[in-house]
């Protein structure tokens, strides 16, 4: 791990950029989805920089793949409920787009970072 702060890491920028944008999206979602749909959305896309910053702070490679991974994961989850979100017709295409496309490159950079650490599973 060679960066002395998680803040300086690209994929956390990323990250905290897309939690923006998905604040910003389900903002115009219906009341009744206030605490259904909306809160699992957010809940998980906050869940990916809190893992990327908690896991550089172990100070561990191990430590840091296993938390990337539930990063990973939390993005894996975000992407189903912003599909189910666009085929309710919650989120239109342009911004179903733009975070699907944030969201991608997010996991790459994910993927990378991870293969990068070469930890054992």
């Amino acid at each position: 791990m060679e960066t002395e702060t998680h803040q300086k890491l690209l994929v956390w920028e990323k990250s905290i950029d897309l939690v923006e944008c998905i604040y910003k999206y389900t903002n115009s979602f219906p009341d009744d989805e206030k605490f259904g749909l909306v809160s699992q959305i957010r809940r998980c896309s906050v869940s990916i920089p809190s893992n990327i910053a908690e896991g550089h702070g172990r100070k561990s490679d191990a430590d840091f793949a296993r938390f990337l991974r539930i990063a990973y994961g939390s993005s894996s989850e975000l992407e189903t409920q912003i599909l189910i979100s666009y085929r309710l017709k919650l989120l239109p295409q342009r911004e179903y787009d733009e975070v699907t496309l944030r969201l991608t490159e997010i996991r790459k950079m994910l993927n990378k970072f991870i293969s990068n650490l070469k930890v054992r599973d």
